[in-house]
């Protein structure tokens, strides 16, 4: 068999595998933020961590594909595990730059959504005070 061929099932496998464990991770961990955000509405949580999974998939996936492609021959299991370093690092790097993005999404809509709360004022006013002379 062509160790060409060997690297990229086995580039394949793992960058999926990792693929898929981010995957996961962000939507049982990203899951809490968006109840918190969206003011415990269960519902619209899972929907919208239903859809950043999805996307995050189809960006993964879709750079794994792109990326498959070797241009150079490989001879030996040197060779093998010089391509898999190469293309796994890459792999890694766009995996974790995904992944904080999406934390770093999800946090500024978690803060956003703080704010809000902190803007309403806890007890309805009831009464309006005149400005003090001189002002």
């Amino acid at each position: 068999m062509d160790l060409t061929v060997v690297a990229y099932v086995i580039y394949l496998l793992v960058s999926i595998a990792l693929t898929v464990w981010v995957a996961r991770t962000l939507s049982r961990n990203g899951r809490i933020f968006l109840s918190d955000v969206l003011h415990g509405n269960e519902r619209l949580a899972d929907a919208v961590n239903h859809l950043l999974v999805v996307g995050f998939y189809l960006v993964n996936l879709g750079f794994i594909a792109l990326y498959l492609r070797q241009s150079d021959e490989i001879s030996n299991a040197r060779g093998i595990f010089e391509a898999l370093s190469t293309k796994l690092g890459v792999v890694l790097l766009v995996l974790g730059v995904m992944h904080l993005g999406n934390v770093y999404v999800l946090n500024k809509i978690r803060r956003r959504g703080v704010l809000e709360r902190e803007q309403t004022p806890p007890v309805r006013p009831t009464d309006w005070v005149a400005p003090a002379a001189g002002m």
